[in-house]
């Protein structure tokens, strides 16, 4: 794009030194926003995406623009790019082609609230090896460093899995040579990760802006420790759950689940025993909703009589304050698989409220086992649409036979059929195959079709118990007219009954899969918890997104010395040969707070300094440099004068009166 970028992706204004140090550059919450109507429809909604990740792990907000005189205007430019830091006045952030990912555009706004690059930090050489000569002639300068005058890494550890850390192949001049590579080599495969943020990525940036708590994040407990997360017994019921170990052969805790054996903690209700009908109550603390929708996710397995049911529902405010008013939400039938399973249940709570599992005895002689849950989480977002569990993934990968495994039928909030294919050894390749077609369906005879500008999100789902620290790998495109069959150059997106194939396995027209080659890598799968209990798990939504065609709303441009002449890296590389200096547009306080007037004036900055309105009232006013002075107005004073002199003149004539009589 000719702007010679700073790290590649930093568009520098003139005099920018220290974002990360300079609280001038914070932002204030909710940061106002614009979607340029030259953005991909499917970047709009990636934008949407990244958003929601920011306000389930940090305090961080977004808001449309209505007019304040900062906001990023996020459009679609020459790559993916972002200034550093609040400007004051508004600010570009380039989502480009090939950039609508959301890891991606997370690293862009990472950028927009004041981070720079891993590897710029001042002790990255005892982390990483810069190889020099493998760097493209001229971009050298993307790997400088800066002492901590320039950044902080906010007093934590250098961090491999950033979302702000180059990948290995950055800037280099040979295929397949790396220009950067971890001290500890088991790194490499890690460093540059496009997943989501990392656990240290969240640590600097709740720092940064001193956050507290989260948006939409509401409550999780994994049960590893005594006080189970504030649950309690229910009071009318005839057992309690049990906070027990997973150390018994069948009966494993799902936390640590591939991590550790006999170890871990889940609730139990053991149901081979006593009466049938018996039931257990397990209440979750009290909690305030901030939105109208919450979902709650949570693993169970039963390993007792086909007839045990668990019973999910919600404990709400009835006006009074009390929480009392009970609602069924959904029940879970037990069947005989006993391996761990993943629940979505919506809540839907619009005032204080708890959520109760209800473990219901079947019939206790035809019982071995009972009832486990445990990971559980709730959070203020959409449940996903669809879930698809693809058991024993790790021997699919070692069996070069499978070239593809397909889900069943879903259906969308639309009504379209859909499904998702995994190829687990693409081409041969070290990556995983993950696609999306769509399914001949009953609804079929009253859809629109072609199905376009649906956005298509596929999430391969980290099962890390803290949903804060999960990093899933997610991706997404929206159908469009331009997604055509190679063989008969149809769109793909047409009703599946004419433009698929028939499958027995789902009774049903299967249209060509569109997806990506390199979805996740295989040594991603075994980094963290995608395989745990050996299960492969995937979301997937279809959605309309047309509304977003048209978002980009005027703004009157409002000039700023902080974004006056722009500069080029070369430039930006000669300043770093000097020293060190002080920031030129240093953050200028309101010369009105505290306002320095007395007697209640009113202060008005002028030119940056503070200029006092006197009040005046009927009898008195003000004056001097803090309205500091009392003074009275003339015509009261002569009045005074007047009064007092006529007084005078009035008691001398009475006086003398008297005295002649």
């Amino acid at each position: 794009a000719g702007l010679d970028l700073f790290q590649g992706d930093i568009l520098l204004p003139k005099n920018q030194r220290n974002a990360l140090r300079n609280e001038a550059y914070r932002w204030k919450f909710p940061i106002p926003y614009i979607l340029g109507d030259d953005l991909d429809l499917n970047a709009k909604g990636v934008i949407l995406q990244a958003f929601e990740m920011f306000r389930l792990k940090s305090c961080i907000d977004f808001k449309p623009y209505e007019g304040e005189r900062t906001y990023i205007f996020f459009s679609k430019q020459d790559g993916c790019w972002s200034m550093v830091g609040d400007l004051q006045t508004g600010q570009n952030l380039s989502i480009g082609s090939g950039c609508d990912y959301r890891a991606i555009v997370e690293h862009e706004i990472l950028h927009a609230l004041g981070f720079y690059h891993e590897q710029s930090r001042m002790d990255r050489d005892d982390y990483v090896n810069i190889w020099w000569d493998e760097i493209i002639a001229g971009r050298e300068h993307n790997f400088v460093k800066y002492d901590d005058t320039f950044i902080t890494d906010l007093n934590t550890p250098y961090d491999y899995e950033s979302l702000m850390h180059y990948e290995p192949l950055s800037f280099n001049k040979n295929e397949n040579v790396p220009t950067i590579t971890a001290k500890i080599p088991a790194f490499d495969d890690i460093i540059g990760q496009r997943l989501d943020f990392s656990a240290i990525d969240l640590e600097r940036l709740n720092r940064m802006y001193n956050c507290t708590s989260t948006h939409t994040f509401l409550d999780q407990c994994s049960f590893e420790l005594e006080n189970i997360c504030g649950m309690i017994q229910g009071t009318k019921h005839d057992q309690d759950w049990v906070h027990q170990q997973g150390s018994v052969t069948g009966q494993e805790d799902h936390t640590l689940s591939g991590h550790c054996r006999d170890a871990g903690y889940f609730m139990y209700f053991n149901t081979n025993s006593g009466q049938a009908d018996e039931v257990a109550i397990l209440e979750s603390r009290i909690l305030y909703p901030k939105r109208t929708q919450q979902c709650l996710q949570f693993f169970y397995r039963t390993t007792g009589s086909p007839s045990d049911k668990l019973i999910i529902w919600l404990k709400e405010d009835d006006g009074t304050g009390n929480i009392r008013k009970m609602r069924k939400i959904q029940t879970f039938q037990a069947d005989s698989d006993s391996n761990w399973k993943i629940a979505h249940v919506t809540l839907n709570a619009q005032k204080k409220f708890r959520y109760l599992f209800q473990g219901l005895k079947g019939n206790p002689s035809s019982s071995s086992g009972g009832i486990a849950i445990d990971d559980v989480t709730l959070t203020e977002t959409p449940c996903p649409t669809a879930v698809w569990v693809i058991h024993n993934f790790s021997k699919i990968l070692e069996n070069s036979s499978i070239s593809i495994v397909e889900s069943p039928r879903f259906y969308s909030p639309e009504g379209y059929g859909f499904g998702i294919s995994v190829l687990p050894n693409y081409q041969r390749s070290s990556y995983a195959r993950v696609a999306f077609h769509l399914c001949s369906g009953e609804n079929d005879a009253v859809l629109e079709w072609p199905a376009l500008n649906r956005q298509v999100t596929l999430t391969v789902l980290d099962q890390d118990p803290d949903v804060l620290k999960r990093m899933s790998s997610s991706k997404s495109f929206t159908t469009s007219k331009d997604h055509v069959n190679s063989d008969s150059g149809s769109i793909i997106w047409d009703k599946p009954s004419i433009a698929g194939r028939f499958d027995e396995s789902c009774n049903c027209n299967r249209s060509v899969m569109w997806g990506w080659n390199n979805f996740i890598s295989h040594s991603q799968l075994r980094q963290r918890s995608f395989l745990k209990n050996d299960d492969l798990i995937i979301f997937a939504e279809f959605n309309d997104i047309i509304h977003l065609n048209n978002t980009e709303v005027p703004v009157e441009p409002v000039q700023s010395a902080l974004t006056e002449g722009l500069v080029l890296e070369r430039q930006k590389r000669e300043a770093q040969d000097v020293e060190p200096i002080q920031d030129q547009l240093p953050y200028l306080p309101d010369p009105c707070d505290p306002s320095p007037c007395q007697n209640d004036g009113v202060c008005v900055n002028v030119k940056g300094k503070a200029s006092c309105r006197c009040p005046s009232g009927r009898a008195f006013f003000f004056t001097g440099e803090r309205c500091q002075s009392r003074q009275v107005h003339g015509n009261i004073l002569g009045m005074l004068i007047g009064g007092t002199a006529g007084t005078i003149v009035l008691t001398i004539v009475l006086i003398s009166m008297m005295a002649r009589r």
